[in-house]
């Protein structure tokens, strides 16, 4: 197959150390050693536990929500475009996409209690493939506004992505990578999903009883 011939063909001493240093990279928890300076609290104890944007903003205000998303982005898209241009390689720029985006999840010296990963994987997609990136987020855009929320959309565009980066770029492997992104993404907001699905329900089983009633 075309993608295997792709890996044999890769310098192996370029895809480790990418790979390593995109991971690296990624455990570079903006949000946890912003919040250490200004506080001396672990973001990790204080509300979601993520060391994400979001949780940040909830410690140090909206400063804090900039400076976590700006830091996330910027490390997902300095891990693929040092990637790309140390190995020249389309397939190992894909590789240290996922490396930066497991690194920001599970960072080992954090004991791999990190963030969410949205800010870094978009950070990434943005220098992999700008096509991908544009387009996942004009869906997200319009499914937030149809549901003035942003955790489905989110979540649904990241399903989407495999399809859409197949659409753009016809190729197996960095499909197969997508899906990876895809399932990890998705993994890291499984609570998230199981709480606003619980909620959902909880509305509409209230908002039945009501209709009930009023019958």
């Amino acid at each position: 197959m075309a993608w295997i011939e792709h890996l044999q063909s890769a310098n192996w001493f370029q895809a480790t150390g990418s790979v390593l240093g995109a991971y690296l990279l990624g455990c570079f928890a903006t949000g946890y050693y912003l919040v250490r300076a200004r506080t001396g609290k672990d973001i990790r104890e204080i509300g979601s536990g993520s060391t994400g944007a979001r949780n940040a903003g909830r410690v140090l205000g909206k400063p804090g929500f900039v400076l976590t998303m700006f830091g996330d982005f910027g490390k997902g898209a300095l891990a693929v475009w040092s990637a790309r241009e140390w190995t020249n390689n389309h397939h190992l720029a894909a590789l240290a996409m996922l490396a930066v985006v497991a690194g920001h999840l599970w960072p080992a010296q954090l004991h791999f209690r990190g963030g969410k990963g949205v800010a870094t994987s978009f950070g990434a997609l943005l220098m992999f493939d700008y096509r991908v990136a544009l387009t996942i987020l004009v869906l997200f855009l319009g499914g937030f506004a149809v549901t003035r929320k942003s955790l489905f959309p989110a979540m649904f565009v990241f399903a989407c992505l495999p399809l859409v980066d197949w659409w753009f770029n016809r190729d197996d492997l960095t499909a197969t990578f997508m899906t990876v992104l895809a399932a990890i993404i998705l993994f890291a907001h499984r609570r998230n999903l199981a709480e606003e699905i619980a909620a959902l329900l909880a509305r509409r089983g209230v908002a039945s009883k009501t209709e009930h009633t009023k019958l």
